[in-house]
């Protein structure tokens, strides 16, 4: 179950109009806190997001189950079920038996916790990150660049002009 301030956090992103993907990475973010803090481990960074994505889509954020063929079917199948999960009223979530339910969250928990913390280190989110990046076409990454310095407004693009002009310089001065 998410904690409280990560649903506030999801909710005001909801209210200031971000993207659903942006209020899931409010779930993704506890999902690595918490392997950083010990609670439980994961096998890779792709884990971690997995399960925060699954507790966002649950907990109601509209993220649409991926698209067919880019995974395997029963991640889709998953994907739809969290989102359909997340999307009932109080009384229509009572599906499986309570008993098996909590032995089912009990057994994952503890799986989880015997895999290491390394699968959300800094360097482990990085190459993830990176590699997802790579993996996209270069007009969505230079969109969602001119987006992002589109939500920064003036003083913030000038701070990003000026913090670039010193990488460059201080990149420029370690190649002599």
């Amino acid at each position: 179950m998410p904690e409280k301030k990560t649903l506030k956090r999801a909710e005001a992103d909801k209210r200031a109009g971000k993207s659903a993907s942006t209020q899931a990475g409010e779930f993704v973010k506890e999902q690595v806190d918490k392997v950083r803090a010990g609670k439980h481990g994961v096998r890779s960074p792709k884990q971690a997001i997995a399960i925060g994505l699954s507790e966002a889509r649950r907990a109601g954020v509209d993220l649409k189950a991926p698209k067919k063929g880019s995974t395997s079917e029963a991640t889709r199948k998953k994907a739809e079920k969290d989102s359909a999960a997340g999307h009932k009223k109080g009384a229509a979530k009572k599906t499986a038996s309570k008993e098996s339910t909590a032995k089912r969250s009990r057994t994952t928990t503890n799986v989880l916790k015997r895999e290491s913390k390394a699968g959300a280190s800094h360097s482990a989110m990085s190459k993830q990150a990176k590699s997802a990046a790579a993996k996209r076409p270069a007009a969505s990454r230079s969109a969602a660049a001119k987006k992002a310095a589109a939500t920064k407004g003036a003083a913030g693009r000038s701070a990003a002009a000026k913090k670039a002009a010193q990488t460059r310089a201080a990149r420029a001065h370690q190649h002599h």
